[in-house]
């Protein structure tokens, strides 16, 4: 066969093979990948979604009101970001599985401080270590893993490692509030401890065989913008990464204040907590699908061409929130408000290695974490400051659905103008 034959015999293979090369690719590396989902799934027990759930029995146990608890939060969460800066570079030096078996013990400790907590003062160290540990290094570690192992596959592998962030967003809140009927609170973040402790023996199972040739951030081959591999002091030094900032904020600021403030929302709407908390399973469902798009959408097109635009649906959402007369408007926007959650899953984390390559990856990511996580600070504190103020939740919610229009404009100009100095590869 002449190399032209053979050329053209490739190019004439029929579409039908393409579902078998995905589930080939999910078999090969099903360890990694389930790696990245027990690390998201587990990190759960310092998201908010989680901690929220158990707000008006902190809230009551140490007569807080709405701004001071939201105070607390941002206290603990604001000092998180701060270490996360520093933490979050380990990964640039160590292996994901050696990380793993420090942070997976310090959440079940976090966990047990939560239990045992009897004085207000003390709030604002528990939360620092459950956010540090759960939200802030478990996601870094799932997420950074995903962007240095895969390459071409980038999108999709973190799609679904992602899926852990669902499916605990989904069954964790639903589970707990239910138990909340029956059991102590205290006594259901003891058994949140012990289910964090026994992620050591899974993933020290699935990562008994390091992934090569990229286990090591020095192996990492992927370069950024001008075919080159960017420090953290160059990144900081970039416009493209101030026009991200605000966009790096708004999810977690105001996606964490839709949840922390759930039990008050609910309230306004005149809907039972359970009633509201059950629609989260239709948003998990709905951010896994979105999430899974996104990432194969990634794969195809880049970052480049999609990520300015994946936080429309967060204006919509946002502006429904704040209108919404009853459930079928709350629905509606949660719909929204998953298509945004799930892109953000995948394609941000995706954004920094396209463009700033990998070989310093976890520091760059560190720092996006730690702007995430001061996000997730800010977005409690100044809503329940607000409430405390008198600015009711829906008018805040109006005033949230503005910023998403600047994040959006923002974006696509650092976009526009950046998008020119990738390698041509991407």
């Amino acid at each position: 066969m002449t190399p032209v034959q053979i050329c053209l015999a490739k190019t004439a293979l029929p579409p039908p093979t393409a579902p078998m090369n995905a589930l080939s690719f999910l078999r090969i590396n099903a360890r990694w990948l389930g790696a990245g989902f027990l690390l998201t799934m587990l990190s759960g027990f310092g998201q908010t979604y989680f901690i929220s759930i158990f707000a008006g029995e902190i809230r009551a146990e140490f007569g807080l009101s709405h701004g001071e608890w939201g105070g607390i939060y941002t206290l603990g969460t604001g000092a998180s970001a701060v270490v996360m800066v520093w933490a979050g570079a380990l990964t640039d030096r160590f292996r994901i599985r050696s990380l793993g078996l420090v942070i997976l013990p310090m959440v079940m400790l976090a966990s047990f401080l939560m239990a045992g907590v009897r004085a207000a003062w003390l709030l604002p160290f528990v939360i620092f270590a459950l956010r540090f540990s759960g939200q802030g290094m478990m996601s870094h570690l799932a997420v950074v893993a995903m962007a240095r192992w895969f390459v071409a596959a980038r999108g999709r592998a973190l799609a679904i490692a992602g899926l852990g962030f669902s499916v605990g967003e989904a069954f964790l809140p639903l589970l707990f509030v239910s138990l909340l009927a029956v059991f102590d609170w205290r006594l259901l973040w003891i058994a949140s401890g012990l289910v964090a402790i026994c992620g050591v023996p899974v993933l020290l199972l699935l990562l008994r065989q390091g992934r090569t040739p990229q286990s090591f951030a020095e192996d990492d081959q992927s370069l950024g913008m001008h075919g080159r591999h960017w420090s953290r002091s160059e990144t900081l030094r970039h416009p493209l990464f101030w026009c991200m900032v605000p966009a790096l904020l708004g999810p977690p600021a105001f996606g964490t204040a839709f949840f922390f403030q759930q039990v008050y929302y609910a309230e306004l709407k005149g809907l039972a907590h359970i009633e509201l908390v059950s629609l989260f399973p239709i948003y998990t469902g709905l951010s896994i699908l979105s999430m899974m798009l996104a990432g194969w959408v990634l794969d195809m097109i880049g970052t480049a061409r999609l990520i300015p635009w994946i936080q429309l649906p967060m204006i919509i959402a946002f502006t429904l929130f704040g209108q919404a007369a009853g459930l079928g408007g709350i629905v509606l926007g949660i719909v929204f408000f998953a298509a945004t959650t799930g892109a953000q899953a995948t394609v941000p984390n995706a954004f920094w290695a396209e463009f700033y390559g990998t070989r310093h990856l976890g520091a760059i990511k560190a720092l996006a974490s730690a702007i995430m996580v001061l996000g997730s600070a800010l977005g409690p504190g100044i809503t329940g400051g607000l409430i405390d103020l008198g600015v009711g939740l829906e008018t805040q919610y109006l005033f949230i659905a503005a910023f998403f229009v600047l994040t959006t404009a923002l974006m696509w100009i650092g976009i526009s103008r950046a998008r020119i100095a990738l390698p041509a590869a991407s």
